[in-house]
């Protein structure tokens, strides 16, 4: 399947809540198979349809080529632990740019499989990190509105050296 495009900050559709998956297709199924290779492509480890201007419910992250690929449709999160842990986040949609952000050690979460079956599990540690990650962004919520407004500018200023 294609490498598609991945739209950059500060793209308003990165900040744009996306639909529900109703049609579990061969287009859904295309669309995964495009954001796994573009993806890989970025590199990076969690893909969302909103990166590559897809206003979808729709992740895949691969956290390591060894791991299996996981795909998330119209996932939700029912439950956080109150325990967290800081990890450093970046995005695809902004490369080279990082930051550590504090986010909760576990979850559960709701999802369907490419299929439509839903699905409930709980994750932690770097796979809860990248889920809450994935379903922020899916919700119109960018990684960096996750950081004080002073980190945040700081970041800014740098990615727009970085994109001259």
């Amino acid at each position: 399947m294609p490498v598609r495009t991945i739209i950059r900050f500060p793209n308003p559709l990165l900040q744009t809540a996306c639909t529900q998956v109703t049609s579990f297709d061969d287009d859904l199924h295309g669309l995964v198979a495009d954001l796994l290779d573009t993806m890989r492509a970025a590199p990076g480890v969690g893909i969302t349809g909103p990166h590559i201007g897809v206003l979808k419910r729709v992740v895949v992250i691969e956290l390591s080529r060894e791991d299996d690929v996981r795909t998330y449709i119209n996932p939700q999160i029912l439950w956080s632990s109150g325990e967290t842990m800081r990890h450093m986040e970046g995005s695809v949609s902004m490369p080279g740019i990082t930051e550590e952000i504090v986010r909760p050690k576990a979850i559960r979460f709701s999802y369907q499989d490419i299929h439509g079956a839903m699905h409930e599990e709980q994750a932690e540690d770097f796979l809860a990190i990248c889920i809450q990650h994935e379903i922020d962004q899916l919700d119109g919520i960018f990684w960096l509105q996750r950081i004080s407004k002073l980190k945040r500018d700081r970041l800014t200023k740098k990615w727009e050296k970085i994109r001259r």
